[in-house]
């Protein structure tokens, strides 16, 4: 093979590392940071800090499936989802896998030195959380609350940036983020929870068993109440309640939904809509701080 051939498909390996084509989980990052960045902004947030805040959670998320995958390869060719991965396909190797997290880790960081002092001491807590989530499903059924801290953590990161300062609302949008990826990600979970019981990683989806979908209800619910407490707190009206609302339905929807129908497909589907009501939620924020 020649060298321009082994590098377009190098290049093919990594762009399927990074899930560059599935950018929903890009999406399910920005979303929380967003709230929090809108919100803090007073409804207008600076042009360099929305740039800052979306390639950020871009490289960081990508980083965060170079590791996942890193992490996982040796469960991942048992699965029948994850066996085409780079790494379980034997496409790209450990090292090179390594130089592409940290790569990306590295251009994530020189972002954040744009910001203040308080931001980038809070990125350190953000890397490593990034680079730790992966490993969490080999010794707890919670991965998916930590990946909700994971991916909270822009939401604090954000406020931060604006404010120089925390406090209670931005806490209270990383705790509601945390009960939110809890809820997509276990759905997303139920696709591998046949597999996963057959290797041995642990999920919520195992964890809640029958129960599952009462849980899942009960995330949202408590995904949308404390997201409406951040709002309360802020004097957010009622553009963004009748948004959190609409959420709330839509997500109860989303469980009856893949209850009613399971399998892989409607599983799949449920986990995406998430990314789309995420953003509907935001446009809620966005629109109720400018009128």
């Amino acid at each position: 093979m020649n060298t321009t051939a082994l590098g377009t498909k190098k290049l093919s390996a990594i762009s399927d590392l990074i899930r560059l084509t599935k950018q929903y989980g890009t999406l399910l990052v920005l979303w929380p940071t967003l709230w929090s960045l809108v919100i803090a902004s007073g409804g207008r947030p600076a042009i360099k800090h929305l740039v800052i805040f979306t390639l950020g959670a871009f490289l960081m998320r990508s980083a965060g499936c170079a590791i996942n995958d890193i992490a996982d390869r040796g469960f991942d060719p048992l699965v029948e989802r994850t066996r085409s991965r780079p790494l379980a396909s034997g496409r790209l190797n450990v090292k090179e896998a390594l130089f592409v997290f940290f790569a990306l880790s590295i251009l994530a960081f020189v972002l954040v030195l744009f910001l203040n002092p308080l931001t980038i001491m809070l990125s350190f807590a953000g890397i490593a959380l990034a680079a730790t989530y992966p490993f969490v499903k080999r010794v707890s059924y919670l991965p998916q609350a930590f990946l909700g801290v994971a991916f909270g953590w822009g939401a604090v990161m954000a406020w931060a940036a604006v404010r120089n300062t925390l406090g209670l609302i931005p806490f209270l949008i990383f705790a509601a983020n945390v009960f939110w990826s809890m809820a997509y990600d276990t759905i997303y979970a139920l696709m591998d929870r046949e597999d996963d019981l057959k290797v041995g990683v642990k999920s919520t989806a195992i964890l809640f068993g029958e129960g599952v979908y009462t849980a899942l209800d009960i995330l949202y619910i408590a995904f949308s109440a404390t997201l409406a407490l951040a709002g309360w707190l802020t004097g957010l009206g009622a553009f963004f309640y009748a948004g959190v609302g609409l959420g709330l339905v839509s997500f109860l929807w989303v469980v009856r939904s893949v209850r009613e129908n399971p399998g892989r497909e409607a599983a799949f589907n449920g986990f995406l809509a998430n990314a789309a009501i995420g953003g509907m939620l935001l446009f809620s924020i966005v629109i109720d701080m400018n009128l």
